[in-house]
């Protein structure tokens, strides 16, 4: 059973998610073979202000 984590910023609408979960179910599908059925997404959104590039926090960006 495949386990994928997509880690990324806050932000996105449920429809964006759910886009992402299936492009991503599908992807998995294509190239392990594995059933879709098997293929679990976790989505881990990061707080803005919990996220730093450059020596920044990306909510100060």
């Amino acid at each position: 059973m495949p386990y994928v984590t997509v880690k990324m910023l806050e932000g996105r609408t449920d429809d964006q998610k759910r886009a992402l979960v299936e492009k991503v179910t599908a992807a998995v599908v294509e190239t392990v073979n594995a059933p879709a059925e098997n293929v679990v997404v976790f989505i881990e959104e990061m707080p803005k202000n919990h996220y730093g590039i450059a020596g920044k926090l990306f909510s100060d960006l």
